[in-house]
């Protein structure tokens, strides 16, 4: 499981992405798929390939340099995200539940696609939990950024 969505702010790949691979002029190697909970996919020609953890540039090069050579000359490979897997949200919103991530987005943004926040929401009692973080959740701002597989919880306010 990847430790953090992203790392040096490129995408990591983990359970759930959707995923398409084509090498150009060879429609038998085009691939598209989910990647499962064994962060595997199994590839023509390459069987089983271990995807989580990586990014989408560094599976292109991975592929590239098992083709080459073995099975074509100089292959040019594209790797592309069709579909990011969810974050998660809960607590004091109007529609809590999975949804799906979209680069960039904060925590105010997740809370407008859970329908907005109840009528006793904190805005200062909200907590995000990383993806494979070892600690449990973190405090955060509206403004702080969700990444794909993150659960964001909007704890009650006492008034």
């Amino acid at each position: 499981m990847p430790m953090n969505a992203f790392a040096n702010n490129e995408y990591i790949l983990g359970s759930g992405d959707h995923i398409e691979i084509k090498v150009y002029g060879q429609d038998d190697l085009t691939l598209n798929t989910q990647i499962g909970n064994s962060g595997k996919i199994n590839y023509p020609f390459l069987g089983d390939i271990k995807v989580s953890g990586l990014t989408a540039k560094q599976l292109q090069n991975n592929i590239y340099a098992r083709l080459n050579g073995d099975f074509l000359i100089n292959p040019n490979v594209f790797v592309h995200i069709t579909q990011y897997r969810s974050f998660y949200i809960h607590g004091e919103v109007r529609t809590p539940g999975g949804y799906p991530y979209q680069p960039g987005m904060t925590i105010n943004q997740a809370i407008a696609l859970a329908g907005g926040l109840t009528e006793r929401a904190s805005t200062e009692k909200v907590y995000i939990y990383r993806e494979g973080s070892k600690e449990m959740q973190n405090q955060a701002l509206l403004k702080t950024k969700v990444n794909a597989g993150d659960t964001v919880t909007i704890e009650r306010r006492f008034f």
